[in-house]
């Protein structure tokens, strides 16, 4: 019998499994195509993606291969109107997102994966769900798998959440909507992104790794379109020339194209008894605003770690019930915002136009707005104090000092044989306690093991008072449990919030 069985192999499921297998969690993926996908319809990572990459052991070479876009200059009417620079560092971001096919970045998962000792079983094809009290059966062709739990990271059309009965509500926001990869000469710099209004239509073009390639995209016309490839690649081509004045003569080569519908939907629920659901088999939006694969993968790197605790029996299974207190919140403020971008965007009255074009594309050149917009795009200002594991209002330190849930930045670290190392770098599987030590300027970090014991003692670089001199304990994905000053206390949140009273003190210090 599996522990655990996810079915997808697309970012989400792949994350997951990645996060599973280091926490020593015996996980199988299987996928219903024979092999991986060649094309996708993400584009790119957030800094916060980013960052679970980096957690994950996963980021590899993505960063070299990557295209680093500068700006995104937005036209109306042919002229341009808008320079939104992006990936600058901010105070809260501090390294840049990276813009590359969703198959490159799935393609390092698996990599990491595999060095992890498990391989993406393909081609099966889930035929049914069969639930019970003490976990799941699984059909597919020829074979059935019991399992304690399944995972769908299935897509927006997900079998395992149909078999769990699990609602899927919501609206379409866009009817026909195209997308087309291309080899092109396009008069445009190639760290910019390019953004074409005009009345209700919109074109976007994006850089993409190799030579002279763009992602094409833009909303279909209401009638008047070709079936097929052709009409996609001939529309998309002439909304160039409405748009840009470019002859479609500048599009050499098309790669791929699509044409689907855009939907706003959320699950009713994350979780029915031993079934859970991630990425797009939870919630899918609009594409505008690069937000839809990064928040998957935030998905299965906060359930990764609470599954492994239950599937190793290190807490009881209501801690799994975090997991849709947590992210279910933040996947409907991504609905709600990806969908008012995408009316403004579009303009789908004449009230929506105007302010469009009037009022908010020359807000974008304004650098407190610009600012505002890449912090928030970054999904780094993600956090759980609201949650279940969050601070209580009782509970809250004062202004400025972090709190249970908020985001832990990472810091550079050394180890005691003076090797440098990160503190995301030791997360991943691990939680890591921080502990200032009375009288030095640099702090102690103990990076604790899988079930929170046996921790071996790192000295951060970062002066302590970045600790707020006190005890933190980071999740595994980055962010702050717990902080105080003794030992009591701590055992007291393990037992309250995570039902487990097992915890690391560091060795010679008295917390």
């Amino acid at each position: 019998m599996s522990n655990v069985v996810i079915v997808g192999a697309g970012p989400t499921g792949l994350a997951l499994a990645c996060g599973l297998a280091a926490a020593d969690v015996p996980v199988r993926i299987v996928e219903k195509h024979d092999e991986p996908a060649t094309t996708s319809r993400a584009l790119g990572l957030q800094p916060r993606g980013v960052e679970v990459l980096d957690r994950l052991g996963a980021l590899a070479d993505l960063p070299e291969r990557s295209v680093r876009i500068a700006r995104v200059v937005t036209h109306v009417d042919g002229r341009p109107m808008a320079d939104l620079r992006v990936g600058q560092p901010t105070k809260l971001v501090k390294r840049p997102g990276l813009l590359m096919s969703q198959t490159e970045v799935e393609a390092a998962l698996r990599q990491r994966l595999s060095a992890l000792g498990v391989e993406v079983e393909w081609g099966k094809e889930l035929l049914s769900v069969t639930r019970d009290a003490s976990g799941v059966t699984l059909s597919f062709p020829g074979e059935q798998i019991r399992s304690a739990w399944v995972v769908g990271c299935d897509g927006a059309h997900s079998r395992v959440r149909k078999a769990a009965g699990i609602g899927f509500p919501g609206v379409a926001v866009i009817e026909d909507f195209l997308l087309a990869d291309v080899q092109a000469d396009l008069p445009v710099p190639s760290d910019t992104v390019s953004v074409w209004l005009r009345a209700d239509s919109m074109l976007g073009a994006f850089p993409l790794p190799g030579d002279r390639l763009w992602r094409l995209m833009a909303p279909a016309r209401r009638g008047g379109m070709g079936p097929g490839d052709e009409g996609v690649v001939s529309e998309l081509t002439r909304q160039l020339r409405h748009h840009a004045g470019l002859d479609p003569s500048v599009v050499a080569k098309v790669l791929w194209s699509s044409r689907f519908r855009i939907h706003r939907r959320l699950a009713s629920t994350y979780r029915r008894g031993h079934v859970l659901l991630a990425g797009d088999a939870a919630h899918i939006h609009s594409p505008f605003g690069g937000q839809g694969m990064n928040t998957g993968l935030g998905d299965a790197e906060n359930l990764a770690w609470k599954l492994a605790m239950v599937a190793r029996g290190a807490a009881p299974d209501s801690l799994l019930d975090t997991y849709e207190a947590e992210r279910r919140p933040l996947a409907r403020e991504v609905l709600a915002s990806t969908s008012s971008l995408t009316r403004l965007v579009v303009g789908d009255t004449p009230v929506a136009r105007a302010a469009r074009d009037r009022l908010f594309v020359p807000l974008m050149n304004r650098p407190l707005v610009q600012r505002l917009i890449w912090e928030q795009s970054s999904q780094l200002k993600i956090h759980y104090r609201n949650g279940p594991l969050g601070s209580r209002l009782r509970d809250r330190w004062p202004f400025g000092v972090p709190q249970a849930g908020d985001r832990v930045p990472d810091m550079p670290c050394r180890r005691p044989d003076g090797s440098p190392t990160r503190l995301h770098a030791e997360l991943g599987a691990r939680w890591a306690l921080l502990v200032p030590v009375p009288g030095e300027a640099d702090g102690y970090l103990a990076v604790a093991e899988r079930h929170l014991a046996s921790a071996t003692p790192l000295t951060p670089v970062t002066p302590s008072t970045a600790l707020g001199g006190h005890v933190m304990l980071v999740r595994p994905d980055g962010h702050l449990a717990w902080r105080g000053d003794f030992t009591a206390s701590l055992d007291a949140w393990l037992r309250t919030r995570l039902g487990t009273t097992t915890h690391h003190t560091p060795e010679n210090h008295d917390t």
